[in-house]
């Protein structure tokens, strides 16, 4: 299976290449394009299997594709045909890779630091531009050259932890290669704990338990680790006293736990300042620890443990009798003690079987049963009512109050009279009355002789004037008698008199009956009861005893002894003689005898019984003087019997008198009093005064209407009695003699008004505080408010706005009932700076406002001065303008005071002094260390003097000075101001010579390629003087020209220099003033000197060495492209000549080919350039080619760009006489090459001939060996011979043994001339290949031809290795 493969380059020279079995034969004119061919198929065979990037372009597939075919005909065993061969550019270069996806980035990064940093790999070194993109890169900026990622917008881990970019990286030769990279942003605390679910509100009842958790606070921090555990405190507890501050405590969840009792009557509200502390982390590399607050606010509910209390006791109130039932006598009230809780009151009647109820939500006592002052045991009822709360307390228990109340029954005039038979001291009045009666009397009794055996009492239990009625007779029998009295008060005896004596005759009749009436004026709906009198009339004697007079009207006076003798003439006449005329007196009726008596002879009546005479219970007796004769026959007379008043009776003052009204309003109450002595008598007669007393001087009585009136109107603020009760006595006394009197109090309950507005105690307020004392008290102010109610009482202080008010905090404080205490303290969140205050004195106005429960009352205002006192708190300040730079000459040249500090302290007490903290010396930007710390002394009044003569600006020129001022009588804070820096500028003398920096840069010159402009070299110098001083220019002193014969010429106006300031230094750079000589070679040498700007001036010289290239190193590098495409693609011709020859390339020109040579490439273009290093050697042509061709890869890329031929480049004639002398020698050098070549022509093209024969018939001969039987051993160098280890030195590869396949079959063939002539060998399989498959494998006959094969193949059989040191030589 062999055949052979022309590939036509042009027409010229064979050499053959052989691959295995195949025979590949390339015919080429140039020996660069063979070379450029060799390359190729060199860089095919050896680099595929390790180069994906080759594997790649060239494609997997065995059967060649448009894009990867690279020939078009094929000479086979069988026939041989011509094949045109286009050789495609092959691309080696492999794309970069990125080493790593995944890094961590702090969140506190600030803006601009450098984040992380791309880093990819090219195997081939290209240069890299890296780019990124993605929605998350808008957090960095990526530098294209570098790689480095710095921050560009602001992380928060909080918001995104995790970031996703896509970097790129650019190789300039392959697709872009992205990958997606993956950032951690690493926690750091910049995060305070924030409290959740804000506000912190809690009502709580203030008898929760102690150790209760009264609420849990959360605070949340979003950071990581320690960083995001929360620990709380309290910091404050407001109202803020000790006693609160230990009230409550946290724990560390948060949990908010009672430590103490609660008193919804002290405080109400308390609120909690609760700090949240984190546990600390990192943050720009400090250990932080964040912290927040708030506030808790804790709402006391009340709770009910207090029992009731009645207000405005004591209770009294009266009610009529027989009043309708609902009436109402009175209200209590009782209000929850436990004013937060307000319970609602019930009320109750403790009181068994009376006549009221009480309702038991209003408090309204009514009546609720008839009411019969007559049958009540006292007018007076005692009522005792309990106020219940609806809930039970704390406790348990049931929460009441008791109060007692007076309800008194008035009477009515709702009774008649009744007639009762009994005794008139004796009788029961609660016995049936009786209506019938019995009695008798004598006929032709005289007029008003009372009819006997009668006992008629009448009574009306009515009160007063209400029991006061009338008495008459009715009935036929009427006109005949009487009845006295006719008008009783109460209670009286009844008499019924004979009237008419002539009507009472037995004969005409023996009883007579008559119809008392007792008629109750007042009363008219049941008036009048009515008794039945039956008088028997008794038979007498013709005559009887007769009286002088049939009526005798006696007096004497109540009261008077036993004994009293009241009438002494009383006597009658009896014409009978003898016993029967034998008178003996007798009163009658026998009732009267209770109370008179009358002597039986002489018929003087006396005063039996003193006690029983009384005119008020009786004024007049009616009785019958009886003078009975012998003979049983009476005669009588009437003794009226008036009983004369005496002045006995004190008055009589009806019920109790207890009034409540409001202050401000009138008082009007009327004394109800009766006398029982005689009507219209002054004994009777009443009058009403008021007596001396605490209040007399507040009201008058009216005599006539017995009213109590008030002069003035009442203010309850004027009574000391906590009550507010004033107690007037009135005294009702008679006209009689002596005058009897009654006292009765009358108790008026004056009940509360918010009437009165506050009253300060002064009238202004002057008070004083230090500033900077938060918290701190600064004075009390006390007013008073003359209302006797604790709720109409009660006094808040508050501050009116503006004035600076909101500095300062007042709370109020009772002392005493209505007298309260304002403390006006400065708030503990302000702090007052006297320094600062734009007034040291606020004018502030606090107010007193009487807020009742009802209403508001009127406010008072009273002016507080509060002047703000300075203490030495502030620390001083040094004043700017002395902190002006300081300008001093070096070398001593200034002494003394350079500067004095001048400082300033707002307080208005100071003592400054000023000391010096660091001495800090500096040259430029860098610090110069302690050079300067004894040249300056600050003194403590601030003068800043020189200490040193040895000032010296080249060591530093800045002297910066770190001090302070300090406030000795500084009694808080801070003493010191501000640390302040005062710069020392050090004033430069021209003391120093420019000094040239050394340099080990070699500076080159291609004269060919070096304009008038060019910049050859550069010097750098540096004066350590500023300014003018060490301002340096630069100039050339001599240019000299040394040849490689070490001949000098001088030159002049060769070279110019031109100055480049630069940082801290200066440039000078030498450039070419004139065309140089491209002829010319050797170095030269350039001297420059550096002179700066002041008097005395200072120079300095430098010599350059400046090596010339000339002419001779010009290389001219042919392409088959056009003269644009090489200029667009000249940037990658010289890189890829700089990677080969390291050297650095100067293109001279780019042009078209002015002609060439008959050959098979046709070069279009040229390209001539220098190849220069940097130590000032160059590369000849031949040199070039050497490198070129030791770097298949270069080669192979710059056979792509359109290089063919490399040679030596023109030299440009200097001269006509050049010229000339040039044309004549290359005529010459021509005609000699010509011979050169052609004898070389027919000696290559007999050896090739001779190699074709040899070849065929070392195919014969190869197809009867098999692997097995290669010859075993190495090369030989410079030989195609092996050694016995069958490796060949020169490529350095391991080669399966091989055999003589008959190369040596003459002498020239045995021993190449060249040790490196046709180097291009066979090798056998390869090892592995062949231990896989045990034997070798031959490709039968449809197989393509074995270059195309050998490119394509996967897992190829076959490597033909060719020597790639051969040189032109061997051409």
């Amino acid at each position: 299976m062999g055949g052979e493969v022309a590939v036509s380059v042009g027409c010229g020279a064979a050499h053959r290449l052989w691959e295995e079995e195949w025979d590949i034969t390339v015919v080429s004119q140039s020996p660069l394009e063979l070379q450029a061919l060799l390359g190729m198929a060199l860089l095919s065979l050896s680099n595929r299997a390790s180069n994906p990037a080759l594997e790649r372009f060239l494609g997997s597939s065995s059967t060649p594709s448009a894009g990867d075919q690279l020939c078009s005909s094929m000479t086979h065993p069988q026939g041989v045909c011509a094949w045109e061969c286009e050789m495609e550019p092959v691309s080696g270069n492999t794309a970069p890779f990125f080493n790593k996806t995944f890094f961590t980035v702090p969140e506190d990064l600030q803006l601009g630091q450098l984040a992380f940093q791309l880093v990819a790999f090219d195997i081939d070194k290209d240069p890299l531009t890296y780019s990124i993109y993605g929605p998350d890169a808008f957090y960095f900026f990526a530098d294209p050259t570098t790689g480095n990622v710095t921050l560009r917008n602001s992380l928060d881990r909080e918001l995104q932890a995790k970031l996703t970019i896509t970097a790129e990286v650019y190789d300039g030769q392959n697709d872009p290669v992205s990958t997606r990279v993956t950032i951690i942003v690493d926690d750091r605390n910049d995060n305070a704990p924030v409290f959740q679910n804000l506000p912190y509100e809690k009502t709580i009842d203030e008898n929760t338990t102690i150790g209760s958790i009264i609420y849990t606070v959360f605070a949340n921090d979003s950071d990581t680790g320690n960083a995001s555990k929360v620990s709380y405190s309290i910091e404050e507890v407001i109202p803020d006293s000790t006693k609160n501050l230990w009230l409550f405590y946290i724990l560390l969840n948060g949990s908010v736990v009672l430590n103490g009792s609660l008193d919804y009557t002290k405080n109400t509200f308390y609120q909690l300042k609760i700090l949240a502390t984190d546990g600390g982390g990192l943050l720009h590399n400090v250990m932080t620890f964040q912290k927040s607050s708030t506030f808790l606010s804790l709402t006391i509910r009340d709770m009910p443990n207090l029992d009731p209390r009645f207000l405005n006791e004591p209770y009294s109130g009266s009610v009529p009798e027989n009043c309708a039932l609902g009436t109402t006598v009175l209200t209590v009230t009782a209000v929850d003690r436990d004013t937060g809780v307000n319970d609602e009151i019930f009320y109750s009647i403790t009181n068994a079987s009376v006549p009221f109820v009480i309702n038991a939500t209003t408090g309204t006592i009514t009546v609720s049963g008839h009411l019969d002052r007559e049958q009540l045991p006292s007018e007076e009822i005692l009522l005792e009512v309990i106020a219940r709360e609806a809930h039970l307390n704390i406790y348990g228990e049931v929460a009441n109050a008791s109060t007692l109340v007076t309800a008194v029954v008035t009477d009515v005039n709702d009774n008649k009279p009744q007639f009762y038979s009994c005794s008139l001291f004796s009788c029961n009045f609660s016995a049936d009355a009786q209506n019938s009666f019995r009695g008798n009397i004598i006929e032709h009794s005289s007029p008003r002789l009372p009819v006997s055996n009668l006992s008629i009492i009448t009574h009306d239990p009515d009160k007063g004037i209400n029991s006061s009625y009338k008495l008459y007779l009715q009935d036929p029998d009427a006109s005949a008698f009487t009845v006295s009295p006719t008008e009783i008060l109460g209670t009286g005896e009844v008499q019924i008199l004979v009237q008419d004596a002539s009507l009472v005759d037995y004969e005409k009749s023996h009883v007579m009956v008559v119809q008392i009436i007792a008629n109750d004026t007042g009363n008219p709906t049941d008036c009048c009861s009515t008794a039945t009198v039956t008088i028997d009339i008794i038979d007498s004697n013709d005559h009887i005893p007769e009286f002088p007079q049939s009526i005798y009207k006696l007096s004497v006076m109540e009261n008077s002894p036993n004994g009293t003798i009241i009438s002494t003439n009383i006597t009658a006449y009896d014409p009978d003689s003898g016993v029967l005329g034998e008178i003996t007196y007798y009163l009658l009726p026998e009732s009267i005898r209770e109370v008179f008596m009358v002597n039986a002879t002489t018929g003087a009546v006396l005063v039996q019984n003193e006690n029983l005479l009384d005119r008020e219970t009786q004024s007049i007796y009616y009785a019958n003087l009886q003078a009975k004769d012998g003979g049983n026959l009476v005669g009588t007379t009437v003794l009226e019997i008036t009983v004369l008043d005496a002045n006995d009776n004190s008055p009589y003052v009806m019920g109790s008198y207890f009034i409540s009204v409001e202050e401000g309003q009138n008082v009007s109450i009327q004394i109800q009093a009766f006398d029982n002595d005689e009507p219209g008598n002054p004994n009777s007669k009443l009058g009403y005064k008021i007596l001396p007393g605490p209040f007399s001087d507040n009201f008058t009585i009216d005599a006539d209407t017995h009213k109590i009136h008030n002069k003035e109107p009442l203010d309850r603020e004027a009574l000391e009695d906590e009550r507010g009760q004033m107690v007037v006595t009135v005294e009702v006394y008679d006209h009689g003699t002596p005058p009897l009197s009654t006292f009765v109090n009358v108790t008026i309950t004056v009940g509360d008004v918010n009437d009165n507005a506050p009253i300060f105690l002064n009238q202004s307020y002057n008070f004083s505080v230090f500033e900077d004392s938060p918290g701190s008290i600064v004075g009390e102010v006390e007013a008073t408010d003359a209302d006797r109610t604790e709720i109409n009482s009660r006094i808040s202080f508050l501050l009116k706005s503006g004035n600076g008010s909101s500095n300062f905090l007042i709370r109020s404080f009772r002392l005493t009932r209505g007298h309260y205490r304002g403390q006006l303290t400065v708030d503990p969140d302000t702090s007052l700076d006297y320094d600062t205050l734009q007034q040291k004195v606020f004018f502030l106005e606090v107010l007193a406002e009487n807020t009742a429960a009802d209403s508001v009352g009127d406010k008072a205002m009273v002016p507080v001065n509060v002047h703000i006192l300075d203490i030495n708190d502030e620390p001083p300040s040094i004043l700017p303008d002395s902190l002006r730079d300081v300008r001093v000459s070096e070398n001593g040249t200034q002494q003394g005071v350079v500067c004095t500090l001048l400082a300033s302290d707002p307080d208005t007490n100071h003592s400054l002094v000023f000391e010096e903290l660091t001495v800090a010396c500096f040259k430029g930007e860098n610090s110069a260390k302690e050079v300067c710390w004894d040249w300056f002394v600050l003194a403590p009044n601030g003068s800043v003097l020189v200490n040193s003569l040895e000032i010296d600006y080249e060591l530093c020129d800045t002297v910066v000075l770190t001090l302070r001022a300090e406030d000795l009588y500084t009694e808080k804070g801070n003493p010191y101001s501000r640390n302040e820096t005062l710069r020392i500028l050090i004033v430069d003398v021209n003391d120093n010579a420019p000094i040239f920096q050394p340099t080990s840069e070699t500076f080159v010159v291609v004269p060919e390629i070096s304009p008038v402009g060019l910049q050859v070299a550069t010097v750098k110098a540096t004066d350590a003087d500023s300014g003018m001083r060490g301002n340096i220019t630069f100039s050339i002193v001599s240019v000299v020209l040394i040849d490689d014969n070490g001949v000098s010429r001088p030159f002049e106006n060769l070279f110019e220099v031109v100055r480049l300031p630069e940082e801290d230094s200066y440039v000078g750079s030498i450039r070419v003033a004139s065309n140089l000589d491209s002829s010319l070679k050797g170095q030269y040498q350039v001297t420059v000197e550096a002179r700066d700007g002041e008097a005395p001036v200072h120079t300095a010289q430098t010599v350059l060495n400046i090596f010339t290239v000339d002419q001779s190193y010009r290389v001219r590098l042919q392409f088959v492209t056009t003269v644009s495409e090489v200029q667009s693609n000249s940037e990658n011709i010289k890189r890829a000549l700089t990677t080969a020859t390291k050297a650095g390339v100067y293109v001279v020109a780019i042009q078209t080919v002015e002609n060439t040579r008959a050959s098979g490439v046709e070069p279009k273009s040229v390209m001539e350039a220098y190849f220069v290093y940097s130590n000032g050697t160059a590369l000849d042509v031949n040199q070039l080619s050497t490198l070129i061709l030791s770097d298949p890869l270069i080669l192979a890329e710059l056979v792509n760009l359109g290089l063919a031929i490399i040679g030596p480049g023109r030299v440009t004639k200097p001269s006509r006489e050049t010229e000339l002398i040039g044309i004549i020698a290359g005529l010459a050098a021509f005609l000699l090459l010509f011979i050169l070549i052609m004898t070389l022509v027919l000696v290559l093209t007999t050896r090739s001939y001779k190699r074709k024969l040899s070849a065929m018939k070392a195919l014969k001969v190869a197809t009867t060996f098999s692997p097995a039987m290669a010859q075993q051993g190495a090369g030989i160098p410079g030989t195609n011979q092996y050694n016995a280890e069958g490796a060949n030195p020169m490529l350095n590869l391991s080669l399966d043994p091989s055999h003589d396949l008959g190369f040596h079959e003459d002498s020239s063939s045995v021993a190449s001339v060249n040790s490196l002539d046709e180097n291009t060998v066979n090798t056998a399989w390869d090892n592995n290949v062949e231990a896989k498959k045990g034997k070798a494998q031959l490709m039968d006959d449809t197989d393509e031809e074995v270059l195309v094969a050998a490119l394509n193949l996967k897992e190829p059989t076959k490597t033909a290795y060719i020597n790639t040191t051969f040189t032109t030589t061997d051409l």
